[in-house]
């Protein structure tokens, strides 16, 4: 992409003192042509660029312009790098590793060393969940409605949405987007839909930023409290924190925390079998009786 290709060359010409016209056609793969209209549009953005011609002739920033190489320590291109890899996981292209070596070029000597944080922001379903990132992605660029069957605790339903956002959060993602049917934006994990396909462009209006806090997305409606057995310490830790719980005089681990819906209390207070008894809301002590009746008679009839 040109934009990929100006920022790379302004890169290089951050890091070096002069290069030739030659040495980027090579670098970038294009012609001197193409780089010479480069170098006219960055002169147009008020980059002040200084081109001369023989023996020593070249391309360079105007003395004084130039900002302070150092301005990016090693450990931050490290970070910028970590960032990038981050996003080829999702992609399933290398699209952004190509940036960051366009970025990169002409400084070699700030990349010392293995990378040492690697993010992966893939789940067990990549290979489904990529396309849908890329399709998502492409209709935000291009300003296209995207149609999906989505598949909610409330049913199933067909969706036609104007897009917004990629969000990546709480270990998932959801595109945010304004709702044909509701009228409003709403945020949609990948996850529950199916069966993507771009529609008419439309209008972009003015977005909110949607409210990503765990209060207005996952209020606290029922506080719930358990005994749990100590052998699932790490579990609590794993999912809750280790301030969700204290230890008791016998070893059993009191757990204390929020939950938005009475279905995900009983569904996490039986995931642990006998090892846990909810203990409050005391009103939800029989819908876990009745799940467990309810396995139980299943099983007894097969």
């Amino acid at each position: 992409m040109k934009i990929d290709r100006m920022i790379g060359i302004l890169s290089i010409l951050l890091q070096r003192e002069k290069v030739t016209a030659p040495y980027l056609a090579e670098k970038f793969e294009v012609s001197r042509r193409t780089i010479s209209r480069d170098i006219e549009a960055l002169c147009m953005a008020g980059i002040p660029l200084v081109t001369r011609t023989g023996a020593n002739g070249g391309i360079s920033i105007a003395e004084g312009y130039k900002m302070d190489r150092t301005l990016l320590k090693p450990s931050d291109l490290q970070a910028i790098i970590a960032g990038l890899r981050s996003l080829d996981s999702v992609s399933g292209t290398d699209r952004y590793a190509q940036l960051m070596e366009r970025l990169s070029a002409g400084a070699s000597g700030l990349f010392e060393g293995e990378p040492h944080i690697l993010i992966d922001l893939s789940s067990w379903y990549k290979e489904s969940l990529s396309p849908k990132i890329e399709c998502l992605h492409g209709a935000i660029l291009s300003g296209n409605r995207v149609s999906f069957t989505y598949f909610a605790p409330k049913g199933e339903s067909r969706r036609t949405i104007e897009p917004y956002d990629l969000i990546f959060q709480w270990s998932n993602w959801y595109v945010w987007g304004r709702c044909e049917d509701r009228e409003d934006f709403r945020l949609f994990k990948l996850g529950r839909m199916t069966d993507l396909q771009m529609g008419a462009s439309f209008k972009k209006r003015s977005a909110p930023l949607p409210d990503l806090s765990r209060e207005r997305t996952f209020p606290d409606v029922y506080q719930v409290k358990a005994k749990i057995r100590p052998e699932y310490k790490w579990r609590l830790v794993e999912e809750y924190g280790p301030e969700s719980f204290c230890v008791q005089p016998d070893g059993t681990l009191l757990f204390s925390f929020g939950f938005t819906d009475k279905a995900t209390v009983v569904g996490w207070i039986v995931s642990f079998g006998d090892g846990a008894e909810l203990l409050e809301p005391a009103e939800f002590r029989g819908d876990v009786l009745a799940f467990a009746e309810g396995i139980r008679e299943k099983y007894l009839e097969s």
